[in-house]
């Protein structure tokens, strides 16, 4: 049986095989402890350990290694970065984004739930952070501000540098998640004046099951309480036996992933606009959702009028599509990103996503266009003969597509 054509790529991404590659022999005869410092297999790990180090840093614009953390993955570098600035004070208010991934919105709703301070800050009809809602947020005297670099379900970048230096000026430290977006876009922590990123390995082509915390450590030097105690492994913010192989494959993917980044980028963004006219012009109705132009290369988040996105993903086996983000996918509520733009019911029940990537080729998007039209033709078809009471079906225009 035919697998079905990957386009999920938000989710998680296949591992590069040149990835593999680096990692086999930590999974085979180079199998020391990084922390065993009395013999030769343990000086070994260690020194690929610092090495993928160095490479995670150059990928971000560290200078300073030792600011790179190594933990889980993007998840429990969100949940040490919030709750870790928090504890350490005592008190205070975290600043998020209405858009964030719900590692970062549940973890600041649970510090919520201890006493700790939650704000949210709404976006536009893109999915942008409103500068005077932050500027408002700001004079409260919040004890982070932690804003999503990329969104991985519209694809909104956010203009990061001018953000974070508003914090900056407030002496407000400044939290990202960037699993999104750390190499795809051409981000730079020390340029983009970020305190606090948090990234994975498995979004870029990686392993699962890694990922990293980067941490300034001076101008200004932070402190975190760590989540894990035991043994005071990653400069005592993460206790725990690195996993070698792990870090090892997150350091190549992020090595390869910036020196591709340039080209794959523009192919993607080919492809994505392939795949929008070839439905567009085979559909009326279909909507972009989020913004035009400031998103991710590979990115297409798309309600088509008419046509629930969860019954169009579910008619759709031969791709793999989603409806949202797949941390929340369990959830039967509609997409909060989706809401938080202000998008009207119904078209936040028709929204779905499509995640390009490094292996969609010219025929999978060409393929992927003709069964979403099939399908979403034969669910409108269905749906105008046994309309809902009280609805009529709406197939909207083709001026709405953009």
């Amino acid at each position: 049986m035919q697998r079905p054509i990957y386009l999920d790529h938000h989710a998680t991404t296949p591992l590069d095989p040149r990835v593999l590659d680096a990692m086999l022999p930590y999974l085979r005869e180079e199998f020391g402890n990084a922390a065993s410092r009395t013999h030769a297999y343990g000086w070994r790990a260690e020194a690929a350990v610092e090495l993928a180090r160095e490479e995670v840093a150059a990928a971000i614009g560290a200078r300073d290694p030792r600011e790179v953390v190594f933990t889980s993955g993007a998840t429990e570098s969100d949940n040490l970065a919030l709750q870790g600035v928090l504890r350490a004070r005592g008190s205070g208010t975290v600043a998020i984004s209405a858009i964030e991934h719900p590692a970062v919105a549940d973890t600041a709703r649970a510090l919520e739930r201890e006493g700790f301070g939650a704000r949210v800050l709404p976006v536009d009809g893109e999915g942008l952070v409103d500068p005077a809602a932050l500027d408002a947020a700001l004079a409260d005297g919040p004890a982070l501000v932690s804003i999503l670099w990329a969104n991985g379900e519209v694809g909104t970048v956010q203009p990061i540098a001018e953000l974070a230096s508003r914090c900056r000026e407030r002496g407000v430290p400044f939290h990202s998640d960037a699993a999104q977006a750390v190499g795809k876009l051409p981000l730079d922590v020390e340029r983009d004046g970020v305190d606090l990123l948090s990234f994975s390995a498995h979004k870029v082509y990686g392993p699962k099951g890694v990922g990293a915390l980067y941490v300034r450590r001076a101008r200004p030097r932070l402190r975190l309480a760590p989540l894990l105690h035991g043994g005071g492994h990653e400069f005592g913010l993460r206790s725990g036996s690195l996993p070698v192989p792990l870090v090892v494959g997150m350091g190549a993917a992020l090595r390869i992933a910036v020196a591709e980044r340039e080209a794959e980028a523009a192919r993607l963004c080919d492809l994505r606009e392939r795949l929008l006219a070839r439905l567009s012009a085979a559909l009326p109705g279909v909507r972009l959702n989020g913004p035009a132009r400031a998103r991710l290369a590979g990115n297409l988040n798309l309600s088509l009028a008419g046509v629930p996105g969860d019954a169009l993903v579910a008619s759709c086996p031969e791709l793999a599509l989603s409806t949202g983000s797949a941390c929340a996918s369990a959830r039967p509520e509609p997409s909060p990103v989706l809401v938080a733009l202000g998008l009207d019911p119904e078209r936040v029940r028709e929204g779905f996503r499509i995640g390009l990537g490094r292996g969609t080729s010219e025929a999978d998007v060409d393929r992927a266009a003709d069964v979403i039209a099939e399908r979403a033709a034969k669910l409108r078809a269905e749906r105008t003969a046994s309309p809902r009471p009280g609805r009529a079906a709406s197939l909207g225009s083709p001026e709405e597509t953009r």
